[in-house]
């Protein structure tokens, strides 16, 4: 039997386009971010899905939603799935979080980055302790399809989880907005099938994101 679970990352909202640190802002989604979820949703119509795990942020939650009108399958919030408290750096941009908290930063750029708890927030490693019991609660031998829509740092901690891999590796994956990657499980092995899909969204020819935390 194998499970396999789609991790789907938000659309695009201002803060990603203006290269602000985006955490728990409840920023909705950019006309970019409303085509990202449409073509997102529409990538599941001929998959069968059982069902849809979302962060409560508006911005994952529009992407759940086109996933769902697509495949019929019900949508579950899970406040776990809520990305990482940024606190003080929230809406602000990396220059300006370079030059408010320079001890912080040399923090997050070193090899301690999963252990840096952003001013007022959260860690990495942080949000792979409450990440990961989603995971855990699946059935050890359930066979279908799941569909986790969340953040990136979020969707970082539970590939981190699922493939046993240290979440001070969490900068190994890098997944982009609206980008789907694909995890198989089975007799309790995961491997990744696809990472940072983004295939889906050729038509809107979009440049690379502006730089944030």
């Amino acid at each position: 039997m194998t499970l396999t679970i789609y991790l789907v990352r938000h659309g695009e909202t201002a803060f990603n386009r203006d290269g602000k640190g985006l955490g728990r802002a409840d920023e909705p989604l950019t006309e970019v971010g409303e085509n990202q979820a449409r073509l997102t949703g529409q990538a599941f119509a001929n998959r069968p899905i059982g069902q849809i795990l979302t962060s409560p942020l508006s911005r994952a939650r529009r992407v759940a939603e086109a996933i769902a009108s697509n495949s019929g399958a019900p949508i579950e919030p899970r406040d776990s799935l809520v990305e990482m408290d940024l606190g003080s750096t929230e809406g602000v941009t990396y220059a300006e979080t370079a030059a408010r908290y320079p001890d912080f930063m040399r923090q997050w750029a070193g090899p301690g980055a999963a252990h840096a708890i952003f001013p007022g927030g959260e860690s990495v490693a942080g949000v792979a302790a409450r990440a990961a019991p989603v995971l855990a609660a699946l059935p050890a031998h359930q066979e279908g399809r799941l569909v986790i829509v969340s953040h990136n740092f979020v969707l970082r901690a539970l590939l981190c989880t699922l493939l046993d891999v240290p979440i001070e590796n969490f900068r190994a994956f890098q997944l982009d907005l609206a980008s789907i990657t694909t995890v198989s499980i089975r007799g309790g092995r995961a491997a990744v099938g696809r990472l940072n899909d983004v295939c889906h969204l050729e038509s809107l020819n979009l440049g690379p994101p502006a730089r944030s935390v």
